[in-house]
C-alpha cells in the first residue's frame, strides 16, 4: 500500500488539532495542536462569546506543518482529509468568502430570547415534531439575533456556516454543510427531509443563505491551489468527512447503531447515544439531532445529554475538600475507602451554570446528609463521584423513555473515566458494560475521511484496529447497592428542583 496516511482536524474552541493516521495500521503517526496555551475567547457583553473563524485556520496550519515536520510526511502521501468541530456556532462570509464578523461560537447565550420567541410562535408540537429540538440557543437563533441586532451586516451575508464548513471552505475554496450539521443547527426537518421552510419564513431568512448540502461521508471539495500552497498539502486531495465534535467522538469510539452510548467526562459530561427511530423529548432535555450515519434510508439519530458540573466538581473537591498536594489517582483511592452510597452522604452536582437536563434551571451545587460526628474528606470524595454518575444516569433515563436501549459505553480511558470508582458505579448503577478505547477527535477525523473517500469500505473495516484498553462489566452482585444509593439520590434531587 506505500506510504498512505489520512489527515483529521479537531477545531476546539481551546485549540485546534491535527492528526494523521496510518491507512493500514490505523496508527496516529503524528499529532500537534495550537495553540499551546487555550485559544482567547472574546466577551464583548456578559454571556457573549465570539472567536475569530480565521485564527483557527491559522491553528489547523500549524498544527499541521508541525506533524508533517516531525512525521516527515509529505503531502502526496496524505489521501483523504477529515474535519471534526465545536457545534452550533455562527459564521457569517460575505460573496468572496471573508467573514464579515466573528463567529458566535456554542457557549454564547445571546439567542437564547429568539429561540424562545419562535417556540412559542411556531408551537411545541411543531417545533418538536420537526425539528426535534426547541430552536433554543442554536445557530438558526443566532442568525435571528444577526438578523435583528445587525441588519446591515445580514443583508451583506452570502453563506452562513458551521466552523468545520468554515475549515472546509479554506481548503476547498467551495462553499457546503451537511445534513447533521443544520440539524445541529436546528435548521433540518426531519419529517420533511428539507431545511425547514416554516422555521426560514418565521425568521424571515433567505432560503439562499444555506449552503449546498454534500453528505457527511462523500467527496466534499478538494484542496484547492492557494491552499496547497500555503499548507503543503498535494491540490486535489479530497476532504470526504465532517462532523460536529460530539457525534464525531462517537464515531471516532466506533459508536454508530441503536443501543450505543459514547460517553466524556471532562469539565463537563456528555453521553451521546444513537437512536434508530425519529422520537424526541417533549420537555427538550436532551437534545436529538442526525448522526454521522443518518440518511434519507437510514435513521440514526445521536441523542446528546449534557451535564454541564462533572470534572469541574471533582477538580472542586481536589482543590479544596482533600489534602493539599493530592494527586487525583490518590484521591480516588481515598473516595474508594468509602462504602457504596457515601454513608448516606449526597452531592448534587449542577453547580456550572443552567443544566438543561432540569429544564434549564440553574439549582448549583449542594452537599445533603453531613454528619459532624462521622462525615470525613473521603466521603466528600466518593459522594462527588457518585453525584456525577447519578446525574449521567437520571439524563440516561429520559434517553431510555424515548426508546432508547443502553447496553454498551464506549469512552476514552480520560478524565473522570480514569477513576475505577467512577467506571465501576457507572457500569452497576446503569447497567450498562462499559468499554475504555485509546482514540480521540481528531483521529476520528482521519478516518471519517477513508471512509468517505472509498479507503475503508465501511466503519468496521475504518476501526478495526482501534485499541480497547479494558471492559468494565456491572457488578451485579453489589448491584441493589447502587441503585438504592441513586434512589436516594433522586429523592434528595426532587426536593432540590421542588
Amino acid at each position: 500500500m506505500g506510504r498512505q496516511y489520512l489527515l483529521g482536524f479537531d477545531v476546539g474552541s481551546s485549540s485546534v488539532k491535527a492528526s494523521l493516521v496510518n491507512v493500514e495500521t490505523g496508527a496516529c503517526v503524528a499529532t500537534a495542536f495550537f495553540p499551546e496555551h487555550e485559544a482567547p475567547i472574546k466577551a464583548v457583553k456578559a454571556g457573549w462569546a465570539e472567536q475569530n473563524p480565521e485564527s483557527w485556520w491559522i491553528y489547523a496550519k500549524q498544527s499541521l506543518a508541525k506533524i508533517m515536520a516531525d512525521s516527515t510526511v509529505e503531502g502526496e502521501d496524505i489521501k483523504a482529509i477529515g474535519i471534526s468541530y465545536q457545534m452550533h456556532g455562527l459564521v457569517c462570509v460575505d460573496k468572496e468568502c471573508r467573514p464579515l464578523r466573528d463567529a458566535i461560537i456554542w457557549c454564547d447565550s445571546r439567542a437564547v430570547p429568539y429561540g424562545e420567541e419562535a417556540f412559542e410562535s411556531i408551537g411545541a408540537e411543531l417545533c418538536l415534531g420537526h425539528l426535534l429540538n426547541s430552536p433554543g440557543n442554536f445557530t438558526a437563533a443566532k442568525l435571528a439575533w444577526v438578523k435583528t441586532q445587525e441588519p446591515q451586516l445580514y443583508d451583506r451575508i452570502h453563506k452562513v456556516m458551521l466552523p468545520g464548513d468554515y475549515i472546509a471552505m479554506k481548503l476547498s475554496g467551495e462553499i457546503n454543510t451537511t445534513i447533521s450539521g443544520l440539524s445541529e443547527g436546528v435548521f433540518w426537518d426531519f419529517k420533511q427531509r428539507q431545511v425547514a421552510d416554516f422555521l426560514m419564513k418565521h425568521y424571515g431568512f433567505r432560503q439562499d443563505i444555506i449552503a449546498d448540502i454534500v453528505p457527511t461521508f462523500s467527496i466534499q471539495g478538494e484542496v484547492s491551489k492557494a491552499a496547497a500552497q500555503e499548507t503543503g498539502l498535494k491540490e486535489g486531495t479530497p476532504i470526504s468527512y465532517r462532523a460536529g465534535d460530539q457525534p464525531n467522538n462517537a464515531l471516532s469510539l466506533n459508536v454508530f447503531n441503536p443501543g450505543e452510548i459514547a460517553s466524556t467526562a471532562g469539565t463537563s459530561g456528555v453521553v451521546y447515544g444513537v437512536l434508530g427511530e425519529i422520537n424526541y423529548d417533549k420537555k427538550s432535555r436532551v437534545n436529538t439531532f442526525a448522526h454521522v450515519n443518518y440518511t434519507d434510508n437510514l435513521t440514526r439519530l445521536g441523542v446528546l445529554l449534557c451535564i454541564n458540573g462533572t470534572g469541574i466538581l471533582n477538580a472542586w473537591v481536589r482543590r479544596n475538600i482533600a489534602p493539599e498536594g493530592i494527586s487525583y489517582g490518590e484521591m480516588n483511592d481515598l473516595a474508594a475507602s468509602v462504602a457504596i452510597g457515601s454513608e448516606g452522604l449526597k452531592v448534587i452536582p449542577f453547580g456550572n451554570g443552567a443544566e438543561r437536563v432540569l429544564e434549564n434551571r440553574e439549582v448549583g451545587c449542594s452537599i445533603h446528609g453531613i454528619d459532624f460526628n462521622n462525615t470525613t474528606r473521603a466521603h466528600i470524595a466518593r459522594s462527588a463521584q457518585e453525584g456525577i454518575v447519578f446525574s449521567f444516569c437520571y439524563g440516561m433515563e429520559i434517553m431510555r423513555h424515548m426508546g432508547m436501549s443502553i447496553r454498551r459505553i464506549h469512552a476514552g480511558k480520560a478524565n473522570m473515566f480514569l477513576s475505577k470508582l467512577f467506571r465501576d458505579t457507572l457500569a452497576s448503577t446503569s447497567g450498562a458494560t462499559i468499554e475504555l478505547y485509546e482514540t480521540d477527535g481528531s483521529q476520528g477525523a482521519a478516518k471519517g475521511a477513508g471512509m468517505g473517500a472509498g479507503i475503508y469500505k465501511d466503519h468496521d473495516e475504518a476501526f478495526a484496529t482501534l485499541k480497547r484498553l479494558e471492559i468494565i462489566e456491572p457488578d451485579h452482585a453489589r448491584q441493589s447497592e447502587y441503585l438504592n444509593a441513586y434512589a436516594e439520590w433522586k429523592e434528595t434531587l426532587k426536593k432540590v428542583i421542588g
